[in-house]
């Protein structure tokens, strides 16, 4: 039998275990080698020890703690022990009486090759090799955050240098191959790579358990039934709004309470940002190019939020759109920068819902019909009128459908004095505000304050744009 031990000295367990692998070193039926990371002179009393000085076999063997057994066939791991723990020694090696006198079981140590202040250094090291983007060498006197701005990195505020080291961290977010194309980006149609998402989610600021958020934004994005194209290119001030659901909301720490679309948490401020500085970096959507929007939002920065799943009156939005209550997805929306909705006054439903729709009567315009989605977002408190009234999402929608048709001599051109409007062939019929799916409602924000808040679209339909979730996986 052919055994592999690999044990360090600063670990109390190997040493408490040295005359176990001397008796291992002197079984007839037993090869034994140890691989030592930290002394070569540790264990004595064995005849093959291997100083892994350089980490190399504990990080490609994935050694997490010290002592680890493992049992090897033509130099091809078949099974593995972690810890001391005699009778299981004894099993897995066939010998008896294993360590007489010492105690039954402890605990191992922590590995060299996964130290938090080496396994950076060491995933740089020995998995460098994995990512294929050009390495650019800036000069000794180059400031490396003023050199990417002057190379056009940035959004306009500080980016995050992309080290390889960084990049490989990253890339431990996901189980997705750094070379996997992720999506074609427009405006100038480049193959993006899992790498190139992950360079762009560091440059943002992302930790590595956002990056499957942001590999899915990306796909989502990219699609004919989003138009990723046609929102650049537009001159309307719209950019990629992103609602996310499911358990990935509280893993990875958004918020979806208190001052929810604004600064302040990491995980909401930075998904977005890698989402849109992909496409500006590797698609080449810059302002001024392909990217006409004549006024722009800061919310082409960055828009990304949570839905308030546990304390919405309704079922949440990826539940509505199809996709299982323990799924998590991103829903992207394209979208102006959100606006304010007051209603300090209204106990009942009927009431609120009578505010709500004279507000998203004036999505871009209040005689325009059915050229823009919208999204809602209620507030907590405007959203326990609904729940206690019973009222469900269903009926809220239906209603707001109902209290949004526009009467045509309403809206015709020139009504009112405003040149704006439908042809007046349209004088004498009601037209909807919305198609029949082209508002989503959402649950979101702080605990105190009548308010809620509409998030305005771009033009829907086959030359638009069209509401996008996707699930997120891993």
């Amino acid at each position: 039998m052919n055994l592999v031990a690999v044990v360090k000295r600063d670990c109390p367990t190997c040493s408490l275990i040295e005359p176990v692998l001397k008796q291992l070193d002197a079984a007839m039926d037993v090869t034994l080698e140890v691989v030592t990371q930290d002394d070569p002179a540790f264990p004595s009393g064995v005849t093959q020890v291997q100083f892994d000085d350089d980490l190399f076999y504990s990080y490609h063997h994935d050694i997490e703690t010290v002592p680890t057994l493992l049992r090897v066939d033509e130099g091809v791991e078949q099974s593995r022990l972690v810890g001391w723990k005699r009778d299981e020694w004894e099993s897995f090696t066939g010998v008896p009486d294993l360590g007489p006198g010492l105690p039954d079981w402890r605990p191992g140590c922590g590995s060299l090759s996964v130290d938090p202040s080496l396994v950076d250094e060491l995933r740089t090291r020995f998995e460098g090799h994995r990512l294929k983007a050009r390495r650019v060498d800036l000069a000794d006197l180059e400031d490396d955050i003023e050199a990417m701005f002057d190379r056009g990195w940035s959004d306009g505020l500080p980016v995050v240098p992309p080290t390889e080291t960084r990049v490989l961290r990253m890339l431990q977010g996901t189980t997705r191959a750094p070379d996997e194309i992720v999506a074609v980006v427009p405006p100038d149609l480049v193959e993006c790579t899992v790498e190139k998402v992950a360079i762009n989610a560091v440059l943002a600021g992302c930790l590595p358990e956002y990056l499957p958020v942001v590999l899915t934004a990306v796909e989502a994005a990219c699609t004919d039934e989003f138009n990723m194209h046609g929102l650049l290119a537009t001159t309307m001030p719209v950019g990629p709004v992103m609602i996310v659901n499911g358990p990935v909301r509280q893993r990875i720490g958004m918020n979806a309470g208190v001052n929810v679309l604004g600064q302040g948490n990491r995980a909401n401020s930075t998904i977005g940002r890698a989402l849109q500085l992909t496409v500006r970096n590797v698609g080449g959507g810059r302002p001024g190019g392909v990217d006409r929007a004549t006024q722009g939002n800061p919310g082409k920065l960055s828009f990304c939020f949570p839905e308030d799943e546990e304390g919405s009156p309704f079922e949440p939005l990826h539940v509505e759109r199809g996709f299982a209550p323990d799924a998590s997805t991103i829903t992207l929306f394209p979208g102006e920068g959100p606006r304010g909705l007051v209603d300090q006054l209204s106990r009942d439903p009927e009431s609120l819902a009578r505010s709500f729709a004279a507000c998203l009567r004036t999505v871009q315009h209040p005689k325009l019909p059915m050229v823009f989605d919208a999204i809602l977002i209620i507030g907590p408190e405007h959203g326990r009128v609904f729940k206690e009234a019973g009222w469900t999402k269903a009926q809220l929608k239906e209603r707001l459908h109902e209290l949004t048709l526009l009467d045509g001599a309403e809206i015709i051109r020139g009504a009112h004095g405003i040149a704006e409007g439908v042809p007046e062939g349209f004088k004498d019929v009601q037209l909807p505000k919305f198609r029949p799916d082209g508002l989503l409602i959402v649950h979101a924000g702080g605990g105190a304050g009548l308010f809620s808040t509409i998030i305005g679209g771009w033009a829907n339909g086959e030359t638009g744009s069209q509401p996008t979730t996707r699930e997120i996986r891993s």
